[in-house]
């Protein structure tokens, strides 16, 4: 396991960063790609360095970081450029190793054992990759090294991100002098809700966690608390694989809505939509699924509401009208009636479309081929050349969804 030489390339501020890349004379100020928040999506995304300074943080409103910098550049996102962006890196990194795993859009791990002797040492090759990728792109990479991904991870994010070369090496021989010092809400796996649990605990620290015994996490967390515990201990077997991506589990997609929607009527239309966007999403990866999932988070953030509800599908189906009244089912027997801020559909238990049972009291047939139709008119003169009228009611999302990628305008 020591003997492995892995990297996690992260891009700093990737966003913001691609941005003052691309007009200069951003460069000095603050700046941050944020949402609209005429659509409810002012979020900041990411943050330059210089905002930083002024306590702006990435996830939060936008509202919230203009009180803390006045001055504030906002920029709108532009996803499409990033994803182009994100893939040149990738071939960057991929002139050092062809072990290259997307891990996200701005974070990549490699797998450099045995390239010593044809790059030289980890330093000298991290060096070169971060001055390859701010000469080409004019972004600043931070590079974390461990004997595997989860140190290589933690490294990256603790501490090579704020160390002044932004390379930092984690390894089992020092992590108890560096990573065990941290809090555990700073490991990679734990969210806030998972903090609070092991605050409750006396777990304060990640040293708190490696050392806690395993069989009482396992009791209490199942397989996830072996996870949990292994990481703290810097335990990772799971190797960088180009494949990560393939093998999909799940379909889905999630949609946060531009204002709260209150009847039953507006929330069947985007329901819908979702619907024959994940069909769509499903198909043209050659899935079909068994069980349909349906999620609604009401309009207080403060005192959420809503419910994430699955149902068992008659046969295997990748035909939107199928997820939909599956997904209308859910909506009838849980929804409480409250307004709703955000709606998510996602087709899970997937298996081959080319193998499917045929039924007499299902015409599969006439499905596939009308789906078909659908997708090719699509393919050809674009994704709203032809929807449902419903979209065409106030209500419907699907033209200005046409303009994003990734809920974010291209």
């Amino acid at each position: 396991m020591d003997n492995k030489l892995i990297f996690l390339v992260d891009m700093q501020s990737f966003y913001a960063s691609v941005e003052k890349s691309a007009n200069p004379k951003l460069q000095d100020h603050p700046v941050v790609v944020a949402g609209d928040p005429e659509r409810r999506s002012g979020i900041i995304l990411a943050a330059c360095p210089i905002a930083k300074q002024y306590d702006v943080e990435t996830a939060e409103a936008l509202w919230q970081a203009q009180q803390k910098c006045p001055d504030l550049i906002i920029v709108r996102p532009r996803m499409k450029l990033y994803i182009e962006l994100s893939y040149q890196i990738t071939q960057i990194l991929e002139r050092f190793t062809d072990q290259v795993e997307v891990f996200s859009v701005d974070e990549q791990f490699l797998d450099l054992t045995g390239t010593e002797r044809l790059f030289g040492d980890r330093y000298t090759v991290a060096h070169n990759i971060q001055d390859e990728i701010q000469e080409e792109l004019g972004v600043y990479a931070r590079v974390g090294i461990g004997p595997n991904k989860v140190l290589a991870k933690i490294a990256c994010d603790a501490f090579a991100k704020k160390n002044e070369q932004g390379i930092f090496e984690l390894t089992h021989h020092h992590m108890k002098d560096t990573m065990w010092k941290l809090p555990v809400g700073k490991m990679f796996g734990v969210g806030s809700r998972m903090e609070k649990h092991f605050s409750r605990m006396g777990i304060q620290t990640i040293g708190d966690l490696a050392n806690y015994p395993v069989q009482y996490l396992k009791k209490r967390w199942g397989i996830n608390g072996e996870v949990l515990s292994n990481i703290a201990n810097g335990i990772d077997y799971s190797p960088v694989s180009t494949q990560t991506h393939n093998g999909q589990k799940a379909v889905g997609h999630h949609m946060t809505l531009p204002r709260d929607y209150e009847t039953l009527e507006d929330i069947k239309i985007v329901l819908l939509e979702l619907s024959e966007e994940v069909a769509k999403r499903a198909r043209a990866k050659n899935y079909r699924g068994h069980t349909l999932s349906l999620g609604l988070r009401g309009a207080n953030v403060n005192d959420p509401t809503g419910f994430h509800r699955q149902i068992k599908l008659t046969s295997p189906t990748n035909y939107g009208m199928d997820l939909f009244h599956a997904a209308l089912q859910l909506l009838n027997k849980h929804w409480d009636g409250l307004p709703v801020r955000s709606v998510g559909v996602t087709l899970s238990q997937l298996q081959s479309a080319d193998v499917y049972q045929l039924s007499l009291f299902n015409p599969s047939v006439e499905k596939d081929q009308l789906s078909k139709a659908m997708d090719d008119i699509r393919k050809k003169f674009g994704q709203t050349a032809i929807v449902r009228a419903s979209s065409l009611q106030e209500a419907g999302q699907v033209f200005d969804r046409a303009q994003k990628i990734g809920g974010h305008y291209k």
